[in-house]
């Protein structure tokens, strides 16, 4: 029987169309930027770590090249190093735990909670005489449970170093992810809700100290005010081209999170009826979340059958990291424990599209496909 010919196209994300479909915003920026020869550590890196620090409400927000350059020189400034535990979500990219063996800290991965991010209990489980921090990610564009995980390191001396690559934007209890440790990161790859045309990170702290090491690494351990190198440094600058290129989309923020809660409202309807499905919580369904929708992950029956169903009719989804959580990786050499939770998590879990290239009708293809499979 032949495949029926897809009526229209949905990627997953259309990384041409994000640049075409403003194209208009995005010249005028870096028009301006090239114009003036202005490549590095210029106005527009600070003028977007001054309005990402004020998005936030917090003191100091310090522009990297990408988000592990920003969880390395995090945890480094913290204080972490050789000979020192680092607790993180096995439900991760790897860069989580791949910034914590750079700084020569040993990572600890532990299971998820029935929300999909770390679980409080499986940290206080993990803790040893070596731990010395906990490093939360914040997926998908929500928020851990940061009051459980809070109480578990104040009550053992545990440093949090915050992943919120995925979340900026996304609060609990009414404060923003990448506020609630020592230290909190971000990314701006491409695909995040708030990307650029490549790599670009930042970190953000309250801590006057902590900044001002963070933007010593950042630039070889040279000293902002006189120049002078004062200590071994990093090169992993946010440069000014791409920062021209945040600060542009920046201004239009709140309405780019609305639009992708908007989606997220639409699928959940559409969805939320069907047994074979578990969604992630609809906007609003719980008070303590504000949710951005990085991304729309739900857990299906019969996932693989599903995307290959959904990629005939043209819909794009993804499997995120290949499918595996991190201690399923070998090469890494991380405890290898069972994490149940995390283990069934990824035998199920796939993304739909949720962008601001994604139309209303787009949506309801999504939706009418997903129901015919189950269906049928």
């Amino acid at each position: 029987m032949p495949v029926p010919v897809a009526t229209r196209a949905v990627p997953f994300f259309d990384y041409q169309a994000f640049y075409t479909r403003q194209a208009e915003m995005f010249d005028r920026a870096m028009k301006g930027v090239l114009t003036r020869g202005a490549f590095i550590l210029q106005q527009e890196v600070r003028d977007f770590e001054a309005a990402l620090a004020d998005y936030l409400g917090v003191r100091h927000a310090i522009g990297v090249a990408n988000c592990t350059d920003a969880l390395i020189i995090g945890l480094r400034v913290a204080g972490i190093g050789p000979g020192d535990e680092v607790i993180f979500p096995s439900h991760t990219f790897v860069a989580s735990p791949s910034s914590i063996h750079w700084v020569g800290a040993r990572p600890i991965p532990v299971d998820m909670g029935e929300d999909g991010l770390i679980d409080p209990s499986a940290i206080e489980a993990a803790i040893t005489p070596k731990t010395k921090a906990v490093m939360p990610v914040s997926l998908n564009g929500r928020t851990c449970k940061f009051d459980a995980i809070q109480e578990v390191c104040d009550r053992h001396g545990l440093v949090i170093v915050e992943d919120s690559a995925q979340a900026l934007g996304s609060r609990f209890q009414g404060k923003a992810a990448g506020t609630f440790g020592a230290i909190g990161t971000f990314s701006f790859y491409p695909a995040k809700i708030l990307g650029c045309f490549g790599d670009g990170g930042a970190i953000v702290t309250d801590d006057d100290d902590l900044a001002h090491q963070a933007r010593l690494y950042r630039d070889h351990g040279r000293d902002e005010a006189t120049g002078q190198v004062v200590q071994w440094g990093l090169n992993s600058r946010l440069d000014n081209l791409q920062a021209a290129v945040l600060l542009a989309q920046f201004e239009h923020y709140p309405e780019t999170i609305a639009r992708r809660r908007e989606i997220a409202s639409m699928y959940h309807e559409g969805l939320g009826g069907l047994p074979q499905l578990k969604l992630p919580p609809a906007p609003g369904a719980d008070p303590d979340h504000f949710d951005t929708y990085q991304n729309y992950e739900l857990c299906a029956d019969r996932r693989t059958e599903l995307a290959s169903h959904l990629r005939e009719q043209g819909i794009g989804t993804l499997i995120q990291w290949g499918g595996k959580a991190c201690h399923q990786h070998e090469a890494l050499g991380l405890p290898s424990s069972p994490l149940p939770r995390t283990e069934e998590f990824f035998q199920r879990c796939l993304m739909l599209p949720v962008n601001l290239f994604v139309t209303n009708d787009d949506v309801a293809y999504v939706i009418d496909h997903i129901r015919g499979f189950y269906d049928n």
